[in-house]
């Protein structure tokens, strides 16, 4: 086993650019799997690490969570995967012992949350990345943002040899994330009526997710009305912008429902929203998921609110256990019962990342797909 030397865009220092360097990626460990990444995306995750929560703790590292790629070599122990298996790796891991992966009502896994644990870090202790003799911190224990990466063999998932890498890794966050929040954590019943906020990857997902449910009106909500078509694509019926109205952004939507949606989905990590998208929703039963992340405010509302019966959840990588569902997510792609396709707005290589991280800030792309090497 060797030491594989290859290209990964480096973040030294919160809120700069990220830099592409030769980097070092030891062996697998006992339990370990070493990755070739083919496909890599910017999800806002990585953003708000980047540049919002820039917690000196978390550099230097090698972000990136949302990928496809190939075993290149495994570790003492593994025998589920083997070298030239498709797999997506995953940034929730999945143990299948914990009293929490024991249990069907969460995704959730006492080994995955070493992976984020510590405050702000957002990555685990130990890591197989150096650069330049300094230790890279592995983001949330997947660093894809490398032509090869080491991940924990509970943080694969091995799918279908014949999925296109260059689509499929949507499904290791944005997608999965969303469409989950719908159809897991919320589960939008046939009939309903939904909101969305915020058009990103993520909620056009959840459009797709509240669609496939059996929603009869999908209400859109984001300040870009570019993003308006797109979210047609997946499924919204209206669209709804802040901005052209002078009253809150619940009160439109209560009007525009008799009331208030039956299930509302926050999917751009800023706590005003949350706070709306659970007052949108109509008293008694409405049903409020909280999916975009932020670690740096507190949310609040009126305890009304929820005395009122309405409820507030979150929801992460969609409530799907991962090592379970990602292969059957792949073959509901292969099966054409969900889209990817359609999320990809712009091609681009590693090295031209920064130009992929500026397009998500201006919201001038849905997903930037990142070829790193070819399948």
């Amino acid at each position: 086993e060797t030491v594989i030397k290859c290209k990964a865009a480096v973040a030294w220092e919160p809120n700069k650019p990220l830099v592409i360097e030769e980097i070092e990626v030891a062996p697998p460990q006992a339990n370990e799997v070493r990755i070739k990444i083919v496909a890599t995306s910017v999800c806002h995750t990585d953003l708000y690490h980047l540049l919002e929560s820039m917690h000196p703790d978390g550099f230097p590292t090698v972000l990136g969570h949302e990928a496809a790629g190939i075993v290149e070599s495994v570790g003492p122990g593994v025998t589920e995967y083997q070298p030239g298996d498709k797999v997506i790796p995953l940034f929730i891991a999945q143990c299948r012992e914990c009293r929490f992966c024991k249990d069907q009502r969460t995704n959730q896994c006492e080994q995955a949350w070493r992976a984020t644990d510590r405050p702000g870090v957002m990555a685990p202790p130990e890591t197989r990345l150096t650069c330049k003799g300094k230790t890279l911190l592995q983001f949330v224990g997947t660093s894809t943002f490398s032509e090869y990466t080491v991940v924990n063999a509970m943080a694969v998932a091995k799918i279908d040899p014949a999925a296109p890498l260059d689509k499929v890794f949507l499904i290791g966050c944005g997608v999965s994330t969303g469409y989950g929040a719908a159809v897991n954590t919320a589960k939008v019943e046939p009939g309903s009526t939904c909101a969305v906020f915020g058009m990103g990857g993520v909620g056009l997902a959840a459009v797709m997710g509240c669609k496939n449910a059996g929603a009869k009106r999908i209400i859109a909500v984001d300040i870009n009305p570019d993003k308006f078509e797109k979210a047609k694509v997946f499924g919204a019926t209206d669209f709804v912008n802040p901005k052209d109205h002078d009253k809150p952004i619940s009160q439109v939507l209560a009007e525009m429902t008799s009331g208030g949606v039956d299930f509302s989905l926050e999917c751009t990590g800023k706590v005003e929203v949350m706070r709306s998208a659970l007052e949108s929703c109509i008293p008694g039963w409405g049903v409020s998921v909280v999916v975009g992340w932020t670690d740096l405010h507190d949310i609040s509302t009126r305890p009304g609110q929820l005395i009122a019966g309405r409820k507030w959840t979150g929801s992460a990588f969609g409530g799907f256990k991962g090592r379970d569902a990602v292969p059957g997510l792949v073959k509901a792609y292969l099966d054409k019962k969900v889209k990817l396709d359609e999320f990809i707005t712009h091609k681009l290589t590693l090295e031209q990342v920064n130009d992929a991280i500026e397009m998500m800030k201006s919201g001038k792309c849905i997903r930037t797909v990142l070829n790193v090497s070819p399948e």
